[in-house]
């Protein structure tokens, strides 16, 4: 399990990029992480919005409620996602 940190208005958490994969899809939890591999270049943001695009689409909640707060030009990164429970979210991952 990956560690999950609750803020006053949501999850802070850690995934790890791969980009150029061949398919977008997520991997697992690595390393306290988790890994998600995804088609988008990492070139002028479009890994970023991928990124956000596939949390967003994986943990059933809207694009606007993820954000990358650090780690923008980083394959590890740091989103924050608005509006959840850690236990949600832990629920969420685990049936990855």
């Amino acid at each position: 399990m990956i560690p999950l940190r609750e803020t006053e208005t949501g999850v802070v958490f850690r995934i790890r990029v791969v980009p150029r994969a061949s398919r977008r899809e997520p991997v697992g939890i690595r390393d306290d992480t988790l890994k998600l591999r995804i088609t988008a270049p990492p070139v002028e943001g479009k890994a970023n919005r991928e990124c956000v695009r596939m949390l967003a689409e994986l943990l059933g909640v809207k694009k606007t409620q993820v954000a990358i707060i650090s780690g923008h030009t980083s394959r590890t990164k740091t989103v924050a996602v608005e509006g959840v429970k850690a236990k949600e979210i832990a629920a969420l991952i685990a049936v990855l």
